[in-house]
């Protein structure tokens, strides 16, 4: 699940515990239900969304096995996460994505749809494993790829090749804003950026919107357009 530490006004989401955060409907569910908390806190719009995990992965993507024993959730996993991600975009507070861990798929895609993403060096990527497990990407998660990596180059190896990125390569691409020694200097790391943030103050409101401006090819995937969901997986091995 996750659990969320309100430290000032920065607004600390975690997922917790050491599995591999599979983005199932009841951990995405959490996760709205954890956003539109943050939203109605009345200091929002003067503060900073930090978002980091337990353990090894930050997040292995959709649920797949239990994809698996019924077809219908595919689309609903896939339906919540659109949802969040155009709850993230519209936040009136800027984000940001404390990678602690790996970052594969979906779980890749719900990093960077934060404004901020800074990653350890010491263990972790960001994968963009569907190429490898034969499953066919997201129209939507084409657009997060298409707003939030400027290099056609660097989108190439994300894509089309499922190019594991270390934070240090990440950084080279353009994708991870700064790389860091462990999963503790991360979170420090993210808790500076965003204190900083605070610091040079603003309006969330004003903040948010511009952001749905800004990213608004996204949005219109993700609330504009239905899609169908996923693709049947013919091999769900996991690469990590």
């Amino acid at each position: 699940m996750c659990s969320l530490e309100k430290r000032g006004r920065l607004f600390i989401l975690k997922l917790t515990g050491d599995g591999e955060h599979r983005l199932n409907p009841t951990l995405l569910d959490s996760l709205r239900s954890t956003i539109n908390q943050i939203r109605s806190d009345q200091s929002s719009s003067q503060s900073v969304l930090i978002t980091t995990s337990d353990g090894k992965f930050f997040s292995n993507g959709y649920d797949l096995a239990l994809a698996e024993t019924n077809p219908s959730l595919s689309v609903l996993m896939d339906s919540k996460l659109r949802s969040l991600v155009a709850d993230l975009i519209s936040l009136p507070m800027p984000t940001i994505a404390a990678v602690t861990g790996h970052a594969s798929a979906a779980g890749c895609i719900l990093a960077m749809s934060h404004d901020y993403v800074l990653m350890r060096r010491d263990r972790g990527f960001l994968y963009m494993s569907e190429l490898d497990i034969e499953l066919i990407v997201p129209a939507w998660f084409m657009a997060v790829i298409r707003m939030k990596i400027g290099s056609p180059a660097a989108r190439r190896d994300v894509i089309l090749t499922a190019a594991k990125v270390t934070a240090d390569v990440g950084v080279k691409m353009g994708i991870i804003d700064s790389a860091h020694d462990s999963a503790a200097e991360t979170v420090e790391a993210a808790v500076k950026l965003g204190e900083e943030i605070i610091q040079r103050g603003g309006d969330g409101h004003v903040y948010g919107k511009r952001r749905e401006t800004l990213l608004r090819e996204v949005l219109v995937h993700t609330i504009g357009e239905d899609e169908s969901g996923l693709s049947v997986v013919r091999n769900t091995g996991s690469k990590l």
